[in-house]
C-alpha cells in the first residue's frame, strides 16, 4: 500500500464517489484511480467501496474504518511536511487564511500587514467564502486558519476558539425620522424597509431571531454580503441598513448616522478555527495573537492538544 492509494480513496469520497472527477482533481487518469483502489482493497482483503458494475455506490462498513485511518495518516504526512518547512526555514513558507468577506475586508488587513512586517518571506493566500466554505477549506487543508462569525463551531473536526465580540449598527440617512431617536425599538424598525446581510453572513441569524421573538416581520428589501454595498443603497434611499460595527468603525460615510443596536440584537462572537490535529507553524500562532489578545500561543497550543473545552471567553 502507498500514499497515492490513500489519496485516491480520500479524494473519491470527497468527490461523491465520482472517479472521473477524482482523477481530474488529482491530475491522473480514471482507470489509474480505479486500479489503485482495487489493488489497495485486495491487499487489505476487504472492499472499501460497494459497487454497481464499475461504479462506486457507497463506502462499506470496513471502508469507513479504513477511511478514518487514511485521514489520520495523510494528516500526519502533511504535519511532517509542515515540521520540515518550519525547521528548515523558520521565517518563510506559504500561509493560507480563509475568511468571510466582512472579516477579510474590515478585520484582517491591518493584521496581515503586521504579519508581513514580522515575516516578510511568508507568502500569504487569502481565500474568501461563506462560513460553510471557510469550514470546508479548513477540513480540506486548503487553509490553515479560518475566521468567521457563523458555523465554525458546528464542525467537530475543527478546533474553534472565540476571537472577539461585536454588535450590529443601524445605518440611517441624516434626514431619516429615526436618525434623531435616542432609543430605537424593533417595532420602529419593522415599520421601515431594511437592508442587511444575506442570511448566511455576519450575524444575520441574530437579527432574524430578534424579530421572530417579538412576532414581527421585518421588511427586508435588499440582502448583500458587503457592508459598503448596504451603506451605498441606504444613501440612495432604498431603506435603512443593519451592518457589523467593524464595517463602520473607521469608514463612516458622509450623510449617514450610526446607532449601535446591541440592545436589540445582542452580541456576536467571531471565531477562529483550525483543523484538529494539524501542526501549526510559528507564524500561524503569531497571526492568531495579532487577531486577538484572547488567543495567545499558549492557549491556542493547549486547544490544539485537546484542551479546547476549558477555554474561557
Amino acid at each position: 500500500m502507498n500514499l497515492h492509494q490513500f489519496r485516491f480513496v480520500q479524494e473519491a469520497v470527497r468527490r461523491n464517489l465520482n472517479l472521473t472527477e477524482t482523477a481530474k482533481a488529482l491530475h491522473t487518469s480514471q482507470p489509474g484511480v480505479s486500479k489503485a483502489i482495487i489493488e489497495l482493497e485486495e491487499e487489505l482483503g476487504v472492499d472499501i467501496f460497494a459497487r454497481h458494475g464499475k461504479r462506486l455506490k457507497q463506502v462499506t462498513e470496513p471502508g469507513q474504518h479504513i477511511l478514518e485511518s487514511i485521514q489520520v495518516i495523510l494528516r500526519e504526512v502533511a504535519n511532517l511536511k509542515r515540521i520540515g518547512e518550519e525547521f528548515s526555514s523558520q521565517d518563510s513558507g506559504r500561509f493560507s487564511i480563509a475568511a468571510t468577506h466582512t472579516q477579510a475586508r474590515y478585520v484582517l488587513p491591518s493584521r496581515v500587514a503586521r504579519l508581513r512586517g514580522l515575516y516578510p518571506k511568508v507568502q500569504i493566500s487569502l481565500h474568501q467564502g461563506t462560513p460553510e466554505q471557510v469550514a470546508q477549506m479548513l477540513l480540506e487543508e486548503t487553509a490553515e486558519i479560518g475566521v468567521a462569525t457563523e458555523s465554525l463551531a458546528d464542525y467537530p473536526e475543527l478546533v474553534t476558539l472565540p476571537c472577539y465580540d461585536w454588535q450590529h449598527v443601524l445605518v440611517i440617512p441624516e434626514a431619516h425620522p429615526l436618525a434623531q431617536q435616542q432609543r430605537i425599538t424593533l417595532e420602529m424598525l419593522a415599520e421601515h424597509p431594511l437592508i442587511t446581510y444575506h442570511p448566511s453572513f455576519t450575524g444575520r441569524t441574530r437579527i432574524d431571531q430578534a424579530f421572530a421573538q417579538r412576532h414581527l416581520t421585518p421588511d427586508i428589501v435588499l440582502e448583500a454580503i458587503d457592508s459598503d454595498v448596504i451603506s451605498t443603497y441606504v444613501l440612495h434611499g432604498l431603506g435603512i441598513g443593519i451592518v457589523a460595527e467593524m464595517a463602520v468603525a473607521d469608514d463612516s460615510k458622509p450623510g449617514l448616522v450610526y446607532h449601535p443596536m446591541g440592545h436589540l440584537f445582542g452580541s456576536n462572537v467571531t471565531r477562529v478555527a483550525f483543523k484538529r490535529g494539524i501542526y501549526l507553524r510559528n507564524y500561524v500562532y503569531e497571526f492568531a495573537e495579532l487577531l486577538s489578545e484572547r488567543l495567545p500561543r499558549k492557549l491556542v497550543h493547549k486547544a490544539m492538544t485537546g484542551h479546547y473545552e476549558d477555554y474561557a471567553l
